[in-house]
Order: structure tokens, then sequence, then C-alpha cells
């Protein structure tokens, strides 16, 4: 999949006229069961299955459902298993370039990745209430890097007290490992399923705390692909499960080298130190040489030691980069604007963007977002990193760093500022 992109000078592309902000529309049952036929073959192809447990509680009310994101197909799934219920999908703007027309028809939602959006609320409540619509929402917004849940926003049960509608859950197997964000969009042969359950009625979500539905909701967020995979015994036996792997296991866990992982075929290989690791059938990681340690077989593991060597940076103060980066622009729906050249760097303090000939120079607080968007090959491009405000989004195509890195580090100094800031309002 590819997005149209279109080359102007950044001062060109600030004056812009922004899109009017308009009300979501009635989703077309005639486009959704059009989508539904051309899921078909990818869904046939995975053997795709679905249970269901609890949905007369819903009563055929409009509700809120929440659906974890693991894979391209989740939306496959998701037409699959709730047609023919009318809903609408909150989707990134990015989503709606060139197509804007087709994606309002569906009764999609607009919103901004990672950024505050003042509109999404409202909006969400005009499908559920003036359409008689639900409303389909991936609340960690951005796919996951190692088949675990990438971390939730905060307060997500402030957003469940304000719609009053009944909570329904969508969680998937066999997703992720199918199409692994990772892997360079090479889809294997895994079967996939998933689990559509009624989560919360009104009257339920009334009674409890917002702590006490944060709770539930991190409790079905909570899942390790890589895990499933391996005690289910799901062999994935293509010649190409290791490709892109170096995406995700960036670090050596032998030298401690950056930026000198490869995976290739089965393999993953640092050129610094020479270790070598074979992937298995079932997903885990075996030294293939001498130089290979074996410290981990399992992948999220090793993501979690990456974590934790990001966060030993913070604490000592040794985390920054600073790298040439491609800049491109959304500020409407007609096309990512290429805008220039520029760099991007990264430290406790947040983001700074320059470039574009001096007129650009952009600056990303820590405590902007909880998380950030990252993401492997986008749009068949390459590896990205994008922030911005309600105003302008910017799409970082940097040389030189890891963008899951990026995530890691932007994850931890945001938990850090935010530590901070609580202790100064205790000790205050």
């Amino acid at each position: 999949m590819k997005i149209k992109t279109i080359r102007r000078g950044y001062h060109e592309v600030m004056a812009l006229p922004r899109p009017i902000h308009k009300n979501p529309m009635k989703p077309s049952l005639l486009l959704s069961t059009l989508v539904n036929i051309l899921s078909l073959p990818q869904l046939t192809a995975t053997k795709f299955s679905y249970t269901v447990e609890g949905m007369e509680r819903v009563k055929g009310e409009p509700c809120l459902i929440l659906m974890n994101h693991s894979s391209f197909i989740d939306l496959k799934i998701a037409f699959r298993m709730l047609y023919p219920r009318r809903f609408a999908v909150v989707a990134t703007t990015d989503s709606f370039v060139g197509k804007a027309w087709v994606m309002r028809w569906l009764g999609c939602i607009p919103t901004l990745k990672f950024v505050s959006d003042m509109n999404l609320i409202t909006d969400m409540k005009h499908t559920l209430t003036e359409k008689n619509s639900s409303v389909l929402m991936f609340p960690e917004a951005g796919y996951s890097l190692d088949g675990r849940a990438t971390l939730l926003p905060g307060k997500m049960g402030v957003l469940l007290k304000h719609l009053k509608v009944p909570v329904v859950s969508i969680t998937t197997e066999g997703a992720f490992s199918h199409d692994p964000l990772y892997n360079e969009l090479q889809q294997r042969r895994v079967k996939v399923s998933a689990h559509m359950k009624c989560l919360l009625t009104p009257e339920e979500i009334a009674e409890k705390s917002v702590t006490e539905l944060d709770a539930i909701l991190e409790d079905v967020f909570s899942f390790d692909s890589f895990a499933w995979q391996r005690e289910q015994g799901i062999e994935i036996t293509e010649d190409f499960r290791a490709d892109g792997l170096q995406r995700i296991l960036y670090k050596c866990a032998d030298c401690g080298h950056e930026g000198s992982m490869l995976g290739k075929g089965t393999s993953l290989t640092c050129a610094h130190c020479g270790a070598s690791y074979e992937m298995d059938t079932l997903g885990q990681l075996h030294p293939a040489n001498e130089a290979a340690g074996g410290r981990f077989s399992h992948i999220p593991d090793w993501f979690d030691w990456e974590r934790d060597c990001v966060r030993q940076e913070l604490a000592e103060g040794s985390y920054s980069f600073d790298v040439p980066v491609k800049i491109g622009m959304m500020v409407d729906y007609k096309a990512l604007y290429m805008v220039g050249e520029g760099r991007l760097s990264h430290s406790g303090d947040g983001f700074r963007l320059t470039g574009c000939d001096g007129a650009l120079d952009y600056c990303y607080s820590p405590l902007a977002s909880h998380s950030l968007n990252a993401d492997f090959f986008w749009y068949e491009i390459g590896d990205v990193i994008s922030f911005g405000d309600a105003d302008k989004l910017f799409y970082c195509f940097p040389e030189g760093v890891d963008v899951a890195k990026a995530r890691l580090a932007a994850e931890e100094i945001y938990k850090m500022r935010r530590s901070r800031r609580s202790a100064g309002a205790i000790t205050g």
C-alpha cells in the first residue's frame, strides 16, 4: 500500500488551507458489504474463524468496540465479525489521503495519532448518538512492534464513562504471526482467529471507578504473540521469517553494538562481533555460532532488555541522537508533502526538527504523548518517526537511527517526566 506524495516548499505547505471539520457520516452498509467481499481472499487464506461471548448484553444498541492492533489484517477481521452492524472506525488522518470521500462514506472518524485531538470524543459521541452507529477504536493507536500490546493511553476509563455505551472487545490470535510489522510486508501461512466479547455494560461502567476500568482494559490488552506461537506449536516455515528482525532487535545482546544487526532469511547476525542466531519455526532464537551467547531466546525478552538499556542511558544522561532526515508534512487529506531535508534530534528534552533551508525549526515536548508514532517501511517509503500538532504533522525518514529505539526512549522519557511532575506536585 502506498500514499500519494507531492514535493512542495515548506512555506507553501504551511500556507495551504486546512480541512474544515465535518461531522462523521452514517456508515454505508453497501460499502461495508463491498469491504467484506474484498477481504474474503485474505481471510479465507488464513482460515479465519471467530467466537462470540455475551453479545446478547449489548441488545443491538450502538457500542464502543475496542480491538488490539497487531497487523494490517485487523480491519478485515473487524468488518467480517461485525457485519451487518453499522460501525465507524477511528482512523488516522494518513489513511484519508487521496480517498477522504470513501473513508467518510464508511463513517470513518479521522484523528491524529499520538496527538491531542479535541474533535475526536465529540465525533465519537455524534456517531453513537446521532448516527445510531457503533465506533471501532484501536486504543493502542500504533501497531505492535514485538507482538505485545503497545502502551495504552492513561485514563481510558474516563472516555468509557463519558460515552455511556456498552464496551465490546475484539482480540485476535495469529494476526501478528501472519503479518508482523517488522517482516517487510511478507505474509506467512498462519491461521488467524478472534474473540468478540461484551466487556462492560453502561451500568457496569457507571458503578466502577476509572482506575478499575483502566485495569480491566490493561488485562484485555495483555498478550504475547511469540509466546502464543510457541505454546500453541504454531510452525512458521517460510524462509523469510527473520527478514527485517533488526528493526526490533537493533542492539546486539552479545557485544552491545547498535546498528550492526541484520535479520535475513532465518538468521539474525551482528556484523560487529559476528554473533549469529537462527530463528526456528516456533519464533525462538538459538545460537548459530560460538560468538552467540544465547542470552535471549524469546524475542520480547530481548526487546525488554533494549528498553532497560535505553532507560539506563536516560538515567546516565547519555541518550541522544542527531541524524539527517527527509521530511514529509501532512496538513490536509490531499497528499503527503515532501518539503525537503533536515535534521532530527532527540534527548530528554524531546524532539527538535530543523531543516528546509532554515525555514523549519520545530520542537516536540516529551510530555506531548505517552508514546511515539514510529513505524517500519511506512507506506513503502521507509521507517518513519512522526509527531506534530493539530495544525500539522511531520513525518521524518531518518538515516542512522532505529525508530524502535526512538519509540522506547520517548515512552521512557514520558514516564520519567510524569513521575517528576507528580513528585513535585506532592512535594509542593
